[in-house]
């Protein structure tokens, strides 16, 4: 098996989705300002909980049907006594803060990124 085949392996591993950002707001008591949202990824798999350090960039209330993209099968993570079940996917600007990775028309909700 040469490092490339391993590679895309690895990837294959990765359960990355499309969702729909439902609910969002300030998650209180994380060390870094962070939101609480709630991602609908469809009848699959349903909604999920995510923490997410999106504030320097969004406003709660301009999440709310954004879609996104997240991986979906990491085991749940506990954020100032939230859990996260969900990464949501975002690069840094210029300045560090997260920029969402998100597609550029809407699919539906619970797509897989392949």
């Amino acid at each position: 098996m040469n490092s490339k085949q391993t590679a895309v392996q690895a990837f294959e591993t990765l359960d990355i989705r499309a969702g729909t950002i439902v609910e969002a707001e300030p998650l209180a008591g994380a060390r870094a300002p962070a939101y609480k949202l709630v991602v609908d990824f469809g009848e699959t798999i349903g909604t999920r909980a995510s923490s997410a350090q999106l504030t320097a960039n969004y406003a709660a209330d301009a999440l709310i049907g954004i879609q996104v993209l997240a991986v979906v099968n990491f085991p749940p993570k506990r954020i100032a006594g939230f859990s996260s079940d969900v990464l949501i996917l975002g690069v840094p600007d210029a300045t560090g803060a997260v920029v969402l990775i998100r597609p550029d028309r809407p699919v539906p909700n619970g797509g897989r990124l392949f």
